[in-house]
């Protein structure tokens, strides 16, 4: 899989492990065993707007009927945790909850739209669940992930750390009638919390009190463990490439944790860190002959110059131009690996 979200795992995203866990064990209960219910969640703007049945607005906008777009969204929110390890739980809440309140605005305002222009009545039944925020968090995703690209098909087409994040959406976006207007509302709300439009992120805010209080009572519920250093090493062809392989991750290894020293050791008043002290280049290997029980080890080369292309990418990303510089050059001018450092630690 093409990541572009750092570590697996869900440390430091309790929030994204609840909206994992919770509205998808909802979903399954609801269509498995307590399928006479599931009038209760029904997303019906008609039975809203003529009946006042508020409560639909809320109950119909939180757990996905079709369990299609429960197992799009869950993987969607998955990838999408990065946003809360960089700007906090309260803050991806606040996002989350922005976005929630205005795409239901959005959603009558196009469903208006499509019954006076076009005639089109049965849009006012739209998909059910938390699908609105998900759009809207490919808003962040495409302006502040950068795109590395991964392989090259077709002359210029090209599939970068982000394919499979946009081809699920899109696999989202199709997944139903009138999702596209979900959808739309979704991307608009996204754009206007995150462009901080009508200064909106300050009124659809969650309160620091409210943060604490759910701090204290479910965060520790839903938090997960660091993940350890072990991962699983791919099977080479031969022994000699599962023990370069092997070697390679130790040495990223090695980054990561003194990646994480470094940071940890920072002065306030101090300037730059010596990180070509802390992170000597990686090893250059040729193809090794192991048969003698020896390993030849070509002498580390000077780092190279770091890309002002790539810091820019990295600032755009929020990280100061001193860490985008380190990182880049602990990572030997790697794009993908310097966000990854950057993003974990």
């Amino acid at each position: 899989m093409f990541t572009s979200t750092g570590s697996s795992g869900l440390y430091k995203a309790p929030l994204s492990k609840s909206l994992l866990l919770v509205p998808s064990a909802l979903s399954l209960l609801l269509a498995l065993l307590l399928p006479h219910c599931q009038k209760f969640f029904v997303y019906d703007l008609h039975a809203v707007k003529h009946d006042f049945q508020i409560w639909r607005l809320i109950c119909g906008r939180i757990i996905c009927l079709d369990l299609k777009d429960t197992f799009c969204s869950s993987l969607l929110i998955y990838n999408f945790r990065i946003f809360e390890r960089r700007y906090g739980s309260r803050k991806f809440a606040s996002f989350l909850l922005g976005s929630w309140v205005l795409s239901a605005l959005f959603d009558f305002i196009l469903v208006e739209v499509m019954q006076y222009s076009f005639g089109i009545t049965a849009a006012s039944n739209l998909p059910s669940g938390f699908l609105a925020p998900v759009f809207a968090l490919f808003v962040p995703f495409y302006c502040s992930i950068p795109r590395v690209q991964v392989a090259q098909i077709l002359g210029p087409l090209s599939i970068t750390n982000k394919t499979l994040i946009y081809i699920l959406g899109l696999q989202l976006f199709t997944s139903g009638s009138y999702i596209w207007i979900v959808a739309i509302s979704g991307l608009i709300s996204g754009l206007c919390y995150d462009s901080k439009m009508f200064q909106v992120h300050q009124v659809l805010c969650v309160p620091s009190w409210m943060a604490k209080f759910f701090s204290w009572t479910l965060e520790p519920i839903f938090s997960s463990s660091e993940p350890t250093s072990e991962a699983r090493i791919g099977m080479g062809a031969t022994v000699d490439i599962q023990r370069q392989q092997r070697m390679e991750l130790l040495d990223r290894q090695l980054m990561f944790s003194q990646f994480a020293q470094g940071r940890q050791q920072r002065q306030p008043q101090g300037g730059m860190i010596n990180w070509n002290r802390l992170f000597p280049p990686l090893r250059q290997r040729r193809n090794i002959n192991y048969q003698d029980g020896r390993r030849s080890e070509q002498a580390a080369s000077p780092p190279l110059e770091v890309s002002e292309e790539q810091v820019a990418r990295l600032m755009e990303m929020g990280f100061s131009r001193g860490d985008a510089l380190e990182a880049l050059r602990a990572s030997n001018n790697d794009l993908n690996v310097a966000t990854n450092f950057l993003l974990q630690h």
